[in-house]
Protein backbone atom coordinates (compact mmCIF):
# COMPACT_ATOMS: atom_id res chain seq x y z
CA UNK A 1 0.00 0.00 0.00
CA UNK A 2 1.24 2.95 -0.97
CA UNK A 3 -0.77 5.77 -2.98
CA UNK A 4 -0.79 9.05 -0.95
CA UNK A 5 -3.30 11.97 -2.05
CA UNK A 6 -1.34 15.22 -3.98
CA UNK A 7 1.93 13.55 -4.31
CA UNK A 8 1.92 13.49 -7.79
CA UNK A 9 3.78 15.98 -10.19
CA UNK A 10 1.99 19.00 -11.72
CA UNK A 11 -1.18 17.56 -10.03
CA UNK A 12 -3.68 20.25 -8.52
CA UNK A 13 -4.76 17.27 -5.52
CA UNK A 14 -2.12 18.74 -3.00
CA UNK A 15 -4.24 22.06 -2.41
CA UNK A 16 -7.61 21.78 -4.00
CA UNK A 17 -9.93 19.48 -1.82
CA UNK A 18 -12.04 18.80 -4.44
CA UNK A 19 -9.31 17.38 -6.33
CA UNK A 20 -7.69 15.36 -3.39
CA UNK A 21 -11.07 13.27 -3.33
CA UNK A 22 -11.21 12.80 -6.70
CA UNK A 23 -8.03 11.72 -7.15
CA UNK A 24 -9.00 9.52 -4.42
CA UNK A 25 -12.34 8.55 -6.03
CA UNK A 26 -10.88 7.23 -9.39
CA UNK A 27 -7.79 5.55 -8.00
CA UNK A 28 -7.36 2.19 -9.71
CA UNK A 29 -10.16 0.14 -7.47
CA UNK A 30 -8.14 -3.24 -7.43
CA UNK A 31 -4.43 -1.43 -5.58
CA UNK A 32 -4.91 -0.88 -2.10
CA UNK A 33 -3.89 2.42 -0.73
CA UNK A 34 -4.00 4.68 2.24
CA UNK A 35 -5.00 8.38 1.26
CA UNK A 36 -3.89 10.92 3.37
CA UNK A 37 -5.65 13.67 3.65
CA UNK A 38 -4.59 16.85 5.90
CA UNK A 39 -6.47 19.62 7.43
CA UNK A 40 -9.57 18.37 5.07
CA UNK A 41 -11.85 19.47 7.74
CA UNK A 42 -11.73 23.43 7.27
CA UNK A 43 -13.44 22.28 3.81
CA UNK A 44 -16.06 19.98 5.12
CA UNK A 45 -19.15 23.30 5.56
CA UNK A 46 -18.47 23.74 1.82
CA UNK A 47 -21.69 21.52 0.15
CA UNK A 48 -19.43 20.65 -2.96
CA UNK A 49 -16.45 19.05 -0.63
CA UNK A 50 -18.86 17.65 1.93
CA UNK A 51 -21.31 16.06 -0.89
CA UNK A 52 -17.66 14.71 -3.00
CA UNK A 53 -16.87 13.24 0.81
CA UNK A 54 -19.85 11.69 0.69
CA UNK A 55 -19.24 9.98 -2.25
CA UNK A 56 -15.65 8.46 -1.73
CA UNK A 57 -17.03 6.84 1.20
CA UNK A 58 -19.84 5.09 -0.79
CA UNK A 59 -16.82 3.58 -3.11
CA UNK A 60 -14.70 2.58 -0.64
CA UNK A 61 -16.79 0.31 0.97
CA UNK A 62 -16.40 -2.10 -1.96
CA UNK A 63 -12.76 -1.94 -2.14
CA UNK A 64 -9.40 -2.56 -0.35
CA UNK A 65 -8.87 1.81 0.20
CA UNK A 66 -8.95 3.74 2.88
CA UNK A 67 -8.66 7.76 3.46
CA UNK A 68 -7.50 9.04 6.41
CA UNK A 69 -8.52 12.55 7.75
CA UNK A 70 -6.00 14.03 9.77
CA UNK A 71 -7.09 17.08 12.27
CA UNK A 72 -6.15 19.13 15.43
CA UNK A 73 -10.21 19.41 16.26
CA UNK A 74 -13.76 17.67 15.71
CA UNK A 75 -14.99 19.36 13.32
CA UNK A 76 -17.63 16.88 11.60
CA UNK A 77 -20.59 18.28 9.76
CA UNK A 78 -24.03 16.48 10.95
CA UNK A 79 -24.83 15.60 7.26
CA UNK A 80 -21.14 12.96 7.37
CA UNK A 81 -21.60 11.48 11.11
CA UNK A 82 -22.64 7.87 10.37
CA UNK A 83 -20.19 8.08 7.49
CA UNK A 84 -17.06 8.61 9.39
CA UNK A 85 -15.23 6.86 12.25
CA UNK A 86 -13.75 8.65 14.26
CA UNK A 87 -10.45 8.28 16.72
CA UNK A 88 -8.82 10.03 18.88
CA UNK A 89 -5.53 10.13 19.95
CA UNK A 90 -5.16 11.03 23.79
CA UNK A 91 -2.53 12.81 25.00
CA UNK A 92 0.55 11.43 26.37
CA UNK A 93 0.28 9.94 29.87
CA UNK A 94 3.06 9.71 32.88
CA UNK A 95 4.32 6.91 32.09
CA UNK A 96 5.29 7.79 28.43
CA UNK A 97 6.25 11.47 29.14
CA UNK A 98 8.89 10.30 31.66
CA UNK A 99 10.14 7.74 29.20
CA UNK A 100 10.16 10.44 26.38
CA UNK A 101 12.41 12.89 29.18
CA UNK A 102 14.43 9.68 30.01
CA UNK A 103 18.11 11.26 29.23
CA UNK A 104 16.33 14.95 30.26
CA UNK A 105 15.85 14.21 33.47
CA UNK A 106 19.01 12.45 34.24
CA UNK A 107 21.00 15.35 33.79
CA UNK A 108 18.53 17.87 35.68
CA UNK A 109 19.69 19.14 38.93
CA UNK A 110 16.62 18.49 40.58
CA UNK A 111 15.15 16.20 43.54
CA UNK A 112 13.75 13.13 43.05
CA UNK A 113 10.57 14.82 43.89
CA UNK A 114 11.04 17.93 41.90
CA UNK A 115 11.38 15.74 39.05
CA UNK A 116 8.46 13.99 39.53
CA UNK A 117 6.27 17.09 39.46
CA UNK A 118 8.17 18.57 36.70
CA UNK A 119 6.76 15.57 35.05
CA UNK A 120 3.43 16.21 36.40
CA UNK A 121 3.52 19.63 35.55
CA UNK A 122 3.89 17.88 32.10
CA UNK A 123 0.54 16.31 31.88
CA UNK A 124 -2.21 17.94 29.52
CA UNK A 125 0.58 18.55 26.90
CA UNK A 126 1.76 17.28 23.69
CA UNK A 127 5.33 16.23 23.67
CA UNK A 128 5.90 19.71 21.42
CA UNK A 129 4.45 21.81 23.20
CA UNK A 130 7.37 19.68 26.37
CA UNK A 131 9.62 19.97 24.53
CA UNK A 132 8.69 24.24 24.12
CA UNK A 133 8.55 24.68 27.18
CA UNK A 134 12.22 22.81 28.79
CA UNK A 135 13.72 24.76 25.54
CA UNK A 136 12.73 27.94 26.79
CA UNK A 137 13.45 27.15 30.26
CA UNK A 138 17.23 26.36 29.32
CA UNK A 139 17.78 29.45 27.07
CA UNK A 140 16.63 31.67 30.60
CA UNK A 141 18.24 29.31 33.03
CA UNK A 142 20.95 27.36 31.52
CA UNK A 143 21.29 23.83 29.88
CA UNK A 144 20.88 21.69 33.19
CA UNK A 145 17.71 22.00 34.75
CA UNK A 146 16.44 23.11 37.95
CA UNK A 147 12.86 23.31 39.63
CA UNK A 148 12.28 26.50 37.21
CA UNK A 149 11.33 24.49 34.66
CA UNK A 150 7.96 23.28 36.73
CA UNK A 151 7.69 27.25 36.39
CA UNK A 152 7.87 27.54 32.45
CA UNK A 153 6.10 24.32 31.99
CA UNK A 154 2.94 25.79 33.74
CA UNK A 155 3.59 29.09 31.67
CA UNK A 156 3.11 27.09 28.75
CA UNK A 157 0.00 26.08 29.92
CA UNK A 158 -1.18 29.42 30.57
CA UNK A 159 -0.38 30.58 27.14
CA UNK A 160 -2.59 27.79 25.70
CA UNK A 161 -5.67 28.33 28.09
CA UNK A 162 -5.40 32.31 27.23
CA UNK A 163 -6.28 31.31 23.85
CA UNK A 164 -9.46 30.25 24.68
CA UNK A 165 -12.70 32.11 26.54
CA UNK A 166 -14.05 29.38 28.60
CA UNK A 167 -11.28 29.79 31.47
CA UNK A 168 -9.03 31.64 32.94
CA UNK A 169 -5.48 30.65 33.92
CA UNK A 170 -4.23 31.83 37.71
CA UNK A 171 -1.07 32.23 38.64
CA UNK A 172 -1.74 31.14 42.22
CA UNK A 173 0.88 32.89 44.43
CA UNK A 174 -0.80 32.05 47.92
CA UNK A 175 -0.04 29.21 50.18
CA UNK A 176 -1.70 27.99 53.68
CA UNK A 177 0.51 30.44 55.62
CA UNK A 178 -1.36 32.98 53.39
CA UNK A 179 -4.34 31.72 55.75
CA UNK A 180 -5.60 31.74 59.54
CA UNK A 181 -7.29 29.52 60.91
CA UNK A 182 -8.93 26.74 58.89
CA UNK A 183 -7.39 24.00 60.81
CA UNK A 184 -9.16 21.37 59.69
CA UNK A 185 -9.40 22.12 56.40
CA UNK A 186 -5.46 22.19 55.91
CA UNK A 187 -5.14 19.42 57.33
CA UNK A 188 -7.15 17.29 54.95
CA UNK A 189 -6.06 19.48 51.87
CA UNK A 190 -2.11 18.25 53.18
CA UNK A 191 -2.91 14.49 53.62
CA UNK A 192 -4.67 14.32 49.95
CA UNK A 193 -1.46 15.84 48.23
CA UNK A 194 -0.05 12.44 48.80
CA UNK A 195 -2.58 11.07 46.26
CA UNK A 196 -0.15 12.60 43.38
CA UNK A 197 2.92 10.82 44.30
CA UNK A 198 4.30 7.81 42.32
CA UNK A 199 3.51 5.28 45.72
CA UNK A 200 -0.03 6.58 45.74
CA UNK A 201 -0.38 5.49 42.00
CA UNK A 202 1.65 1.96 42.31
CA UNK A 203 -1.17 1.41 44.85
CA UNK A 204 -4.17 2.19 43.11
CA UNK A 205 -5.10 5.48 45.06
CA UNK A 206 -7.51 7.62 43.18
CA UNK A 207 -7.08 11.29 42.81
CA UNK A 208 -9.32 13.37 45.30
CA UNK A 209 -12.47 14.50 43.06
CA UNK A 210 -12.95 17.72 44.60
CA UNK A 211 -13.84 20.10 47.74
CA UNK A 212 -16.96 22.34 48.50
CA UNK A 213 -16.34 24.94 51.00
CA UNK A 214 -19.47 26.99 51.61
CA UNK A 215 -19.95 29.58 54.48
CA UNK A 216 -19.88 33.34 55.19
CA UNK A 217 -18.64 35.91 52.72
CA UNK A 218 -14.90 37.12 53.38
CA UNK A 219 -13.81 34.30 55.43
CA UNK A 220 -11.24 32.78 52.91
CA UNK A 221 -12.80 30.46 50.92
CA UNK A 222 -11.30 31.54 47.77
CA UNK A 223 -8.25 32.32 49.08
CA UNK A 224 -8.30 28.60 50.17
CA UNK A 225 -9.39 26.97 46.53
CA UNK A 226 -6.42 29.18 45.38
CA UNK A 227 -4.03 27.87 47.34
CA UNK A 228 -4.62 24.15 47.07
CA UNK A 229 -2.98 25.05 43.44
CA UNK A 230 0.05 26.20 45.03
CA UNK A 231 0.16 23.80 47.73
CA UNK A 232 -0.13 20.84 45.22
CA UNK A 233 2.01 22.79 42.29
CA UNK A 234 -0.18 22.00 39.64
CA UNK A 235 -1.91 25.08 37.53
CA UNK A 236 -4.84 26.42 38.78
CA UNK A 237 -8.02 27.30 36.10
CA UNK A 238 -10.92 29.86 36.75
CA UNK A 239 -14.97 28.90 36.01
CA UNK A 240 -16.93 31.83 35.81
CA UNK A 241 -20.40 29.54 35.74
CA UNK A 242 -22.65 32.28 34.78
CA UNK A 243 -20.14 32.57 31.45
CA UNK A 244 -21.41 29.31 30.80
CA UNK A 245 -24.51 30.57 29.44
CA UNK A 246 -25.49 31.98 25.78
CA UNK A 247 -28.51 32.68 24.26
CA UNK A 248 -26.91 30.91 20.67
CA UNK A 249 -29.09 27.92 20.66
CA UNK A 250 -26.63 24.74 21.63
CA UNK A 251 -24.38 27.22 22.58
CA UNK A 252 -24.26 26.85 26.10
CA UNK A 253 -23.71 23.06 25.80
CA UNK A 254 -20.76 23.62 23.36
CA UNK A 255 -19.18 25.92 25.95
CA UNK A 256 -19.88 23.26 28.89
CA UNK A 257 -18.16 20.57 26.19
CA UNK A 258 -15.01 22.86 25.73
CA UNK A 259 -14.59 23.46 29.52
CA UNK A 260 -14.58 20.03 29.91
CA UNK A 261 -11.98 19.63 27.30
CA UNK A 262 -9.57 21.76 28.42
CA UNK A 263 -9.72 21.12 32.01
CA UNK A 264 -8.81 17.90 31.56
CA UNK A 265 -6.26 18.74 28.49
CA UNK A 266 -4.41 20.42 31.87
CA UNK A 267 -4.73 17.76 34.16
CA UNK A 268 -3.28 17.25 36.68
CA UNK A 269 -4.91 20.70 38.09
CA UNK A 270 -7.06 22.62 40.04
CA UNK A 271 -10.83 24.21 38.55
CA UNK A 272 -11.93 26.84 40.77
CA UNK A 273 -15.24 27.39 40.89
CA UNK A 274 -16.34 30.50 42.72
CA UNK A 275 -19.85 30.99 44.06
CA UNK A 276 -21.47 28.11 42.20
CA UNK A 277 -24.75 28.49 43.61
CA UNK A 278 -25.09 31.69 41.15
CA UNK A 279 -24.36 29.70 38.00
CA UNK A 280 -26.69 27.14 39.19
CA UNK A 281 -29.59 29.11 40.61
CA UNK A 282 -32.20 28.70 38.28
CA UNK A 283 -31.99 24.89 37.79
CA UNK A 284 -35.40 24.23 39.55
CA UNK A 285 -37.38 26.39 36.82
CA UNK A 286 -35.22 26.05 33.86
CA UNK A 287 -37.60 24.42 31.68
CA UNK A 288 -39.92 27.35 32.00
CA UNK A 289 -37.25 30.20 31.56
CA UNK A 290 -34.57 29.35 29.67
CA UNK A 291 -35.99 26.04 27.46
CA UNK A 292 -34.12 23.67 30.12
CA UNK A 293 -30.81 25.13 29.01
CA UNK A 294 -30.06 25.38 33.06
CA UNK A 295 -30.81 22.00 33.73
CA UNK A 296 -28.70 20.39 30.87
CA UNK A 297 -25.42 21.91 31.24
CA UNK A 298 -26.39 20.96 34.93
CA UNK A 299 -27.01 17.64 34.05
CA UNK A 300 -23.76 17.68 32.15
CA UNK A 301 -22.10 19.01 34.98
CA UNK A 302 -23.18 16.61 37.33
CA UNK A 303 -22.30 13.60 35.15
CA UNK A 304 -18.65 14.93 34.50
CA UNK A 305 -18.13 15.28 38.19
CA UNK A 306 -19.71 11.80 38.84
CA UNK A 307 -17.74 9.73 35.87
CA UNK A 308 -14.25 11.48 35.16
CA UNK A 309 -11.07 9.82 35.07
CA UNK A 310 -8.85 12.90 34.28
CA UNK A 311 -7.14 14.17 37.62
CA UNK A 312 -9.16 17.47 37.99
CA UNK A 313 -9.58 18.98 41.31
CA UNK A 314 -12.66 21.28 41.49
CA UNK A 315 -12.38 23.54 44.56
CA UNK A 316 -15.79 25.29 44.48
CA UNK A 317 -16.91 28.19 46.76
CA UNK A 318 -20.50 29.18 47.58
CA UNK A 319 -21.91 31.95 50.25
CA UNK A 320 -25.31 30.35 51.07
CA UNK A 321 -25.17 26.23 50.67
CA UNK A 322 -28.85 26.48 51.41
CA UNK A 323 -29.54 27.74 48.04
CA UNK A 324 -27.71 24.87 46.71
CA UNK A 325 -29.57 21.94 48.67
CA UNK A 326 -33.02 24.19 47.33
CA UNK A 327 -32.65 24.38 43.87
CA UNK A 328 -29.77 21.49 43.14
CA UNK A 329 -29.48 19.06 45.78
CA UNK A 330 -27.73 16.67 44.01
CA UNK A 331 -24.41 17.97 44.02
CA UNK A 332 -24.33 17.91 47.41
CA UNK A 333 -24.89 13.91 47.64
CA UNK A 334 -21.39 11.96 48.57
CA UNK A 335 -19.43 10.98 45.29
CA UNK A 336 -19.85 14.60 44.22
CA UNK A 337 -17.27 16.35 46.06
CA UNK A 338 -14.71 14.17 48.51
CA UNK A 339 -16.00 16.67 51.34
CA UNK A 340 -18.20 19.57 52.41
CA UNK A 341 -16.42 22.29 54.57
CA UNK A 342 -18.00 25.06 56.22
CA UNK A 343 -15.98 28.22 56.82
CA UNK A 344 -17.30 29.85 59.86
CA UNK A 345 -17.02 33.48 61.05
CA UNK A 346 -13.05 33.06 62.77
CA UNK A 347 -12.63 32.07 66.59
CA UNK A 348 -10.51 34.54 68.49
CA UNK A 349 -7.30 32.63 67.97
CA UNK A 350 -8.03 32.25 64.52
CA UNK A 351 -8.33 36.60 64.55
CA UNK A 352 -4.78 36.72 65.91
CA UNK A 353 -3.42 34.49 63.41
CA UNK A 354 -5.07 36.15 60.43
CA UNK A 355 -3.72 39.65 61.91
CA UNK A 356 -0.26 37.46 62.22
CA UNK A 357 -0.79 37.31 58.57
CA UNK A 358 -1.67 40.73 57.44
CA UNK A 359 0.02 43.30 59.40
CA UNK A 360 3.61 41.94 58.19
CA UNK A 361 2.52 42.74 54.68
CA UNK A 362 1.25 45.79 55.75
CA UNK A 363 3.51 47.69 57.52
CA UNK A 364 8.05 47.10 58.38
CA UNK A 365 6.52 47.27 62.14
CA UNK A 366 7.62 43.55 64.06
CA UNK A 367 4.65 41.55 65.64
CA UNK A 368 5.50 42.39 68.89
CA UNK A 369 4.72 46.09 68.44
CA UNK A 370 1.21 45.22 68.62
CA UNK A 371 -1.19 43.78 70.53
CA UNK A 372 -2.85 40.95 69.20
CA UNK A 373 -4.60 39.93 72.20
CA UNK A 374 -6.76 43.00 72.46
CA UNK A 375 -6.96 43.30 68.45
CA UNK A 376 -8.62 39.68 68.84
CA UNK A 377 -10.77 40.34 71.46
CA UNK A 378 -12.45 43.67 69.81
CA UNK A 379 -13.23 42.60 66.59
CA UNK A 380 -15.30 39.85 67.32
CA UNK A 381 -17.95 39.13 64.80
CA UNK A 382 -15.04 40.01 61.70
CA UNK A 383 -14.49 38.05 58.58
CA UNK A 384 -10.99 37.32 57.71
CA UNK A 385 -11.60 40.13 54.74
CA UNK A 386 -12.94 42.81 57.41
CA UNK A 387 -10.11 42.20 59.28
CA UNK A 388 -7.86 43.30 56.59
CA UNK A 389 -9.65 46.30 55.43
CA UNK A 390 -9.33 47.08 59.11
CA UNK A 391 -5.62 46.98 58.93
CA UNK A 392 -5.48 48.73 55.26
CA UNK A 393 -7.68 52.19 56.93
CA UNK A 394 -5.43 52.15 59.64
CA UNK A 395 -2.06 52.10 57.89
CA UNK A 396 -3.44 55.38 55.86
CA UNK A 397 -4.38 56.58 59.00
CA UNK A 398 -0.99 56.35 60.16
CA UNK A 399 0.70 57.51 56.90
CA UNK A 400 -1.10 60.53 56.83
CA UNK A 401 -0.37 61.55 60.52
CA UNK A 402 3.67 60.80 59.62
CA UNK A 403 4.09 58.34 62.41
CA UNK A 404 4.04 54.62 62.96
CA UNK A 405 0.86 52.44 62.81
CA UNK A 406 -0.36 51.60 66.36
CA UNK A 407 -2.33 49.02 67.91
CA UNK A 408 -5.30 52.02 68.56
CA UNK A 409 -5.48 52.58 65.20
CA UNK A 410 -6.36 49.63 64.38
CA UNK A 411 -9.37 49.32 66.55
CA UNK A 412 -10.35 53.17 65.85
CA UNK A 413 -11.29 51.77 62.24
CA UNK A 414 -12.29 48.39 63.33
CA UNK A 415 -15.00 50.36 65.67
CA UNK A 416 -16.12 52.29 63.23
CA UNK A 417 -16.37 49.16 60.93
CA UNK A 418 -20.10 47.25 61.17
CA UNK A 419 -19.55 43.62 60.20
CA UNK A 420 -21.26 42.08 57.72
CA UNK A 421 -22.34 38.89 61.06
CA UNK A 422 -24.19 42.17 62.30
CA UNK A 423 -25.95 43.63 59.18
CA UNK A 424 -27.39 40.34 57.60
CA UNK A 425 -27.71 38.69 61.19
CA UNK A 426 -30.37 36.20 60.49
CA UNK A 427 -29.49 35.44 57.23
CA UNK A 428 -25.89 34.11 59.13
CA UNK A 429 -27.50 32.67 61.73
CA UNK A 430 -29.81 30.20 59.10
CA UNK A 431 -26.76 29.68 57.39
CA UNK A 432 -25.04 28.61 60.64
CA UNK A 433 -27.77 26.48 61.81
CA UNK A 434 -28.26 24.81 58.28
CA UNK A 435 -24.35 23.24 58.88
CA UNK A 436 -24.54 22.61 62.15
CA UNK A 437 -27.30 20.54 61.61
CA UNK A 438 -24.50 17.91 60.70
CA UNK A 439 -24.54 18.60 56.46
CA UNK A 440 -21.14 19.69 56.53
CA UNK A 441 -17.52 19.42 58.24
CA UNK A 442 -16.29 22.59 60.23
CA UNK A 443 -13.36 24.01 58.67
CA UNK A 444 -11.78 25.07 62.11
CA UNK A 445 -11.05 22.93 65.02
CA UNK A 446 -12.38 26.10 67.21
CA UNK A 447 -16.06 26.29 65.22
CA UNK A 448 -18.78 26.70 68.00
CA UNK A 449 -20.43 23.31 68.73
CA UNK A 450 -24.30 22.99 67.10
CA UNK A 451 -27.01 23.71 69.68
CA UNK A 452 -28.56 20.96 71.21
CA UNK A 453 -31.93 21.65 69.67
CA UNK A 454 -29.89 22.53 65.95
CA UNK A 455 -31.21 19.24 64.82
CA UNK A 456 -34.83 19.68 65.76
CA UNK A 457 -35.53 23.44 64.82
CA UNK A 458 -34.80 25.58 62.55
CA UNK A 459 -34.71 29.31 63.70
CA UNK A 460 -37.78 31.36 63.49
CA UNK A 461 -36.60 33.78 61.06
CA UNK A 462 -36.02 31.11 58.31
CA UNK A 463 -39.80 29.26 58.87
CA UNK A 464 -41.58 32.96 58.80
CA UNK A 465 -39.08 33.92 55.60
CA UNK A 466 -40.29 30.43 53.66
CA UNK A 467 -43.89 31.24 55.04
CA UNK A 468 -43.80 34.85 52.93
CA UNK A 469 -42.11 32.73 49.84
CA UNK A 470 -45.01 30.23 49.80
CA UNK A 471 -47.70 32.91 50.59
CA UNK A 472 -48.35 31.57 54.23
Amino acid sequence: MGLRAGLRAGGTARNDPLAALAEVLWAPAEQPAVFVLRDLDDYLSDPAVARQLRNVVRALRTCPKTAVILSPRLNVPDKLTKDVQLLEFALPGYEEIKGEMGSVLASAHMEEGSKEALVKACQGLTLTNIAQALRKARVRYGKALDERAIDEVLEEKKQIVRRTEVLEFYTATETLKDIGGLDLLKKWLQERSVAFSDRARQQGLESPKGVLLCGIAGTGKSLAAKAVARLWRQPLLRLDVGALFTGIVGGSEAIMRDMIRMSESMAPCVLWVDEIEKGFAGVGASGELDSGVTARVFGRFLTWRQEKTAPVFIAATANNIRTLAKTCPELLRKGRFDEIFFVDLPTAQERQEIFEVHLPKKTPLPLSHFDLPRLAEHTRDFSGAEIEQAVKDANFRAVAQSRDLLTDDILACAGQTVPLAHTARETISELQWFVNSGRARPASSGAAAPPPEATQTEPTGGLLARMLEEGG
